[in-house]
C-alpha cells in the first residue's frame, strides 16, 4: 500500500484559502516543520480513505516507525469503539491515526488511550477550548446538549487498536461543524465551543502533546504515578466522584459512584452494594 508523504519535497502546496475544510498545505508543512525534532513521523495525509485506523494499522505490519500518522479529510468506514460508525462531512473534522511502539510492559498498555486523551484536551487548551475526559475514550465539553438535554457535549474520541507489537492511537475531533451537522444533540465542535484554530494547528498540537505525554511514561517504564499521568488525567477526569452507570461488554451493567482511576487504568467504582468493581472497558453514562 502507498501513502502519499505530505513532507516529500515533490509535494506542491496549494494556494492559500479561507476554506477550513480544505488543507492549507503550506501551513500545514510550516506547523510540522516547526514543531518536529525528526524522531516521529512521517505524517501522511490523505483526500479519503476507508478507516484511518486501517491505514495505519497496515503500514505498522510494513514496520512504519513510532509516531507514523495518517490524517484523512473524510472516512468513509470510521469506527468507534463497539463498532460504531464514526462520521463528518468531509474536512469537516479531524481524524487521524498514530502509530506507537511502546516498550514498557503490556500490562501497562491500558494507560495509552488516557494518555492520548490528555494529548487532545492539552491540544485544545491551546486552542482556547475547556474540555475534559470522559472515561476511558471520550473528549467532552462540560455543558448541555445544545437541545437542552443532559451533558457532557462530545468533541471527539479514540480508539486504540493493538497490531502486533505495536498500537495505533485513532482520534476523531470535530473541528468545522455547525448546529445543523451534527449528528446528535450532545455532540459539538471546536468551532461552535468558539475556536477558530484550524485542522491543520489542531493536528500539530496533539502530535507534540501526545509525544510529550507518552515519552514521560516511556520513560518511567509505563508507571502512571511516577511520570505524573495518572495525577493529570484525574485533575481531567469529568467521569470522577459521578453517578454513572457502566454498559459492560457482554451486556453487563454497573451503577455506582467513579471514585478514582487504579494504577492499571480502570475506572474504580463504589457500587451501590457496597462493593466495589475495577473496570477496564465499558460505555459509561453520567447519572444526573
Amino acid at each position: 500500500m502507498h501513502i502519499p508523504d505530505s513532507s516529500r519535497p515533490e509535494a506542491q502546496p496549494r494556494p492559500r484559502t479561507s476554506d477550513p475544510r480544505v488543507w492549507d498545505d503550506a501551513v500545514l508543512q510550516r506547523a510540522l516543520d516547526r514543531a518536529s525534532d525528526g524522531t516521529w513521523g512521517p505524517v501522511a495525509v490523505l483526500p479519503s480513505t476507508g478507516s484511518t485506523n486501517a491505514d495505519a494499522a497496515e503500514q505498522s505490519r510494513e514496520g512504519a516507525p513510532e509516531g507514523f500518522t495518517v490524517v484523512a479529510d473524510e472516512q468513509t468506514e470510521g469506527r468507534g469503539r463497539l463498532g460504531r460508525a464514526w462520521q463528518s462531512p468531509s474536512g469537516a473534522g479531524l481524524a487521524m491515526s498514530v502509530v506507537l511502539r511502546p516498550r514498557p510492559p503490556a500490562d501497562t498498555w491500558g494507560w495509552l488511550p488516557l494518555i492520548a486523551g490528555l494529548a487532545v484536551v492539552d491540544a485544545l487548551d491551546v486552542a482556547g477550548v475547556v474540555s475534559a475526559l470522559k472515561w476511558p475514550n471520550d473528549v467532552v465539553v462540560d455543558a448541555a446538549a445544545r437541545d437542552g438535554g443532559p451533558g457532557p457535549r462530545k468533541l471527539g474520541g479514540l480508539l486504540l487498536e493493538r497490531v502486533g507489537d505495536a498500537v495505533v492511537v485513532g482520534i476523531g475531533l470535530n473541528v468545522d461543524l455547525g448546529a445543523s451537522e451534527l449528528p446528535v444533540p450532545h455532540a459539538t465542535s471546536t468551532s461552535l465551543e468558539g475556536s477558530p484554530a484550524g485542522r491543520e494547528d489542531l493536528l500539530v498540537e496533539i502530535l507534540e502533546s501526545l509525544r510529550r505525554g507518552y515519552t514521560l511514561w516511556q520513560n518511567n517504564s509505563g508507571d502512571a504515578a511516577a511520570s505524573g499521568t495518572a495525577a493529570a488525567y484525574s485533575a481531567r477526569c469529568l467521569t470522577l466522584g459521578r453517578s454513572v452507570r457502566a454498559l459492560l461488554p457482554g451486556d453487563g451493567v454497573v451503577e455506582g459512584v467513579a471514585t478514582a482511576i487504579d494504577s492499571d487504568g480502570r475506572l474504580v467504582i463504589a457500587c451501590r452494594d457496597g462493593s466495589s468493581r475495577a473496570l477496564s472497558a465499558g460505555d459509561i453514562e453520567h447519572l444526573r
